[in-house]
């Protein structure tokens, strides 16, 4: 699985939504995307990339396009 796909699986196992709304996500875009909803996310990806998020970095982590510019931050290409 690329790293675009194991970042997609993530938001759609986390948060229910195909991959067709994925451009558009933003936290609190859809009810998932909660703080609970939020934190899971990021514990999903931090687990699918062997990675731990800055606390600062989880804060401004605010759309599925934001996300993709911290992947890099982390060593993660997209």
């Amino acid at each position: 699985m690329s790293n675009i796909e194991k970042y997609n699986a993530a938001f759609v196992e986390v948060f229910g939504v195909t991959d067709e709304q994925l451009p558009a996500l933003a936290f609190q875009s859809v009810t998932q995307w909660d703080s609970i909803g939020h934190m899971q996310l990021i514990a999903a990806l931090e687990t699918a990339f062997d990675i731990m998020m800055d606390t600062e970095d989880i804060m401004d982590f605010s759309s599925y396009e934001k996300g993709k510019e911290y992947m890099g931050k982390y060593g993660v290409k997209m």
